[in-house]
């Protein structure tokens, strides 16, 4: 479970988020709406602890019942996906997924890596460069390698926009099952009314209000 609790961001100029709660359960997705400079980035750097400097929060953030809200980023065991699939472009598929994994037996690793590769369908691609996949399996090894870092909680920041419509159809499906199947919660940001998974709650951000 993921609870927010009266959250408040500011900048100089004024407040862009006031006192918004909600919860997130285990495979279900908080999903974030609302125009550019609504504030709905920055609610996410808030929760993933990298808010920019300028701007203040204030508020809880709890994970699984812990006051995550004063933890260093490293320490919340949030995961974050953007536009941008952000994979290591001198890295194999493979060595992006071990990247991510918990330090362990080599072995026991690598075939963690491959077996997620094999259930997304990409078993035979684990020595390529990013370079060589499309877009699609691009973006599908991007959700393996945050999920097998084994976050309590998974952030998304409009990570479908750039992928054409079939595709990123798709792509949504793909992330909403793995959220469910591994009872991660989600909160995703979105312009888009068609990425709302069916019976996720839905918050519009006001940017002239600066609140939910």
């Amino acid at each position: 479970m993921l609870a927010l609790e009266e959250v408040g961001i500011a900048t100089p100029q004024g407040p862009l988020i006031e006192r918004l709660s909600a919860q997130v359960g285990a495979g279900e997705v908080l999903v974030v709406m609302g125009e550019s400079g609504a504030g709905k980035s920055s609610l996410l750097a808030w929760l993933c602890g990298t808010l920019p400097a300028g701007l203040s929060g204030s508020g809880r953030v709890r994970l699984d019942g812990r006051d995550i809200t004063a933890l260093p980023t490293a320490q919340r065991r949030v995961g974050i996906l953007f536009q941008d699939d952000l994979l290591f472009p001198h890295m194999s598929v493979l060595d992006n997924l071990l990247f991510a994994l918990p330090a362990g037996p080599a072995a026991a690793r690598r075939a963690q890596a491959r077996a997620a590769l094999a259930e997304a369908e990409l078993g035979d691609h684990e020595a390529r460069l990013p370079h060589m996949l499309s877009g699609g399996q691009r973006a599908r090894v991007s959700v393996l390698r945050a999920l097998l870092a084994q976050p309590r909680a998974l952030l998304l920041d409009e990570p479908f926009s750039r992928l054409d419509m079939a595709l990123r159809a798709r792509f949504r499906a793909f992330v909403f099952e793995r959220l469910r199947a591994q009872a991660i919660p989600g909160v995703l940001v979105t312009h888009d009314p068609h990425d709302v998974p069916p019976g996720a709650r839905v918050i519009s951000l006001d940017a002239e209000a600066g609140r939910a």
